[in-house]
């Protein structure tokens, strides 16, 4: 058995609200094992048997679609994917305040053109390293909460959808899928 993170993007930050439990029990119907919500933000973490991302990540999607009525991004990182991710940080010692750093996951990675075009927003002070599947993000100045680089902005820009979350999520989630 392998462990899992599935992120879903969007949930109970704006308008589309899924209750943790209902998202617990979803994902254990679907065969999965020690199922567990992090935050009331849409991360679940779960083990399952060896399985491409996409294929975890469509089965909870079209699960909250048929059940919940809710259509949702959901993107999948295995336990071994999100250590990567945190030891490749190249922000992670700059800043004590893990809401200025960052990691915005991505479904695939971004044609290479898109990713030389990507620029930050006209006057925003933002560091960014485009990785594969994920962008990493620094914002000296303040919280990802002012910043125009949002997941709207990654996925016109990108051509791929996006989901972002701070330091402390994203080590949460490491530590949530750790073998």
């Amino acid at each position: 058995m392998n462990r899992y993170a599935a992120l879903l993007r969007g949930v109970n930050v704006g308008t589309t609200r899924l209750a943790m439990a209902d998202l617990r029990r979803l994902v254990t119907d679907l065969g999965h094992e020690d199922v567990k919500t992090y935050l009331q933000s849409g991360n679940v973490v779960f083990s399952s048997p060896p399985t491409k991302d996409d294929i975890l990540a469509e089965g909870i999607a079209r699960r909250l679609a048929d059940e919940l009525g809710l259509r949702v991004p959901v993107l999948v990182r295995s336990g071994d994917e999100l250590a990567s991710v945190v030891a490749a940080s190249p922000y992670a010692g700059k800043q004590d305040d893990p809401t200025r750093v960052l990691v915005a996951f991505l479904a695939e990675a971004p044609s290479k053109a898109r990713v030389k075009e990507l620029a930050a927003p006209a006057g925003e002070n933002l560091e960014f390293t485009v990785d594969g599947r994920e962008v990493h993000l620094h914002f000296p100045d303040g919280g990802y909460g002012r910043t125009k680089f949002t997941n709207a902005h990654l996925e016109k820009k990108l051509g791929v959808v996006a989901t972002t979350r701070n330091w402390k999520s994203v080590l949460a989630l490491r530590d949530l899928t750790a073998g």
